[in-house]
């Protein structure tokens, strides 16, 4: 049976999901070793969308992209967003990733929380101040300052964590002003962070949780991971030998809640009270080989002998997976 994919990218392919175009023709590579057909498509916009979209005949769309834009540095999501998503649901065309739905859950991180939380999740106290609306007077704290719709640490710095109202004020202020968006403030958690990687669904799910550590020299005033220490081979992830059955059990739950597909990831932090809280829940992980969480946890738990091995059987085991839940098993 012969299977088709499309890898789709854009100039936001960085900032959104997986990687840079570097990174997407690696991922080609990959996938048409594995024996799957696979091309790419780079597209700015809804008519690039289109045009490419009316000549396929792939069976599934492996997306970079949660909407279509021609931003590269950061997500920064308009109101008239056009999700790539969305676009596949009403051509019929199935795609590796969650619904829709989840990716606008995931990609807004109140939201995320939100869902989480009523779930019975663990996540830290969070308020979201949009633009223009006060900010709560029940902030514990210190406390920590995120933009609500970006990833890879954009808009992180030591000066997210605050510890008086002042601080709060400037901090939120900036993230509406540079970033253009909700400002989300949680509870600082001062401890490890865990990261939890989650590959494929049913019978072929796995969950395999990672500890993420950064050389003290790297850091600032505070041991938070900074967007200049993601993806360049600073951080390191391990086997957990703490909190990894509590960090498998939050994702499971994380994922149940959420609706989760194919290929998430979770970033955790353990707070004052020794317990682990779900931060973020990464829709479209990076797949940066080595440099990226994804690829670092699955080559911990599954070596092939080397780095382009791990890299591929963990791309297969994302095909295995999602072509299944559509009817063509590879």
């Amino acid at each position: 049976m012969k299977h088709e994919l499309l890898l789709v990218t854009g100039p936001g392919g960085d900032a959104q999901g997986w990687g840079n175009m570097h990174v997407t023709e690696i991922l080609n590579k990959t996938v048409n070793e594995i024996g799957v057909e696979c091309s790419i498509a780079f597209v700015r916009n809804r008519a690039e969308f289109d045009a490419v979209m009316d000549k396929s005949t792939c069976d599934m769309v492996w997306s970079s992209l949660y909407y279509l834009s021609e931003k590269e540095a950061i997500v920064g999501i308009p109101e008239e967003a056009e999700w790539v998503s969305d676009l596949l649901d009403a051509r019929g065309i199935p795609y590796i990733g969650s619904s829709a739905q989840t990716m606008k859950d995931m990609i807004l991180k109140y939201r995320t929380h939100e869902i989480m939380e009523k779930s019975g999740v663990l996540v830290p106290f969070h308020v979201l101040v949009e633009p223009g609306a006060p900010i709560p007077a029940n902030v514990p704290f210190p406390a920590f300052v995120k933009p609500n719709g970006e990833s890879r640490s954009v808009g992180i710095s030591d000066r997210s964590v605050v510890n008086t109202p002042e601080e709060l004020a400037a901090q939120v202020a900036w993230v509406h002003h540079e970033l253009g968006q909700g400002a989300l403030v949680e509870e600082y958690l001062p401890g490890e962070e865990y990261t939890v990687l989650m590959l494929g669904n049913g019978e072929h799910q796995e969950i395999l949780p990672g500890k993420v550590t950064v050389d003290e020299s790297h850091y600032g005033k505070y041991r938070i991971l900074r967007s200049d220490l993601r993806g360049v081979g600073l951080t390191k992830v391990s086997i957990p030998t703490e909190h990894a059955e509590e960090a498998a059990e939050l994702m499971r739950k994380a994922c149940s809640a959420l609706k989760c597909m194919d290929h998430v990831r979770a970033d955790m932090r353990v707070g004052a009270d020794g317990r682990l809280r779900i931060i973020e829940v990464n829709g479209i992980p990076g797949l940066k080989p080595v440099k990226s969480w994804s690829p670092q946890i699955f080559s911990l738990y599954h070596p092939q002998g080397s780095p382009e091995a791990d890299y591929r059987e963990m791309i297969r085991a994302i095909l295995i997976s999602a072509f299944a839940r559509i009817g063509k098993p590879l």
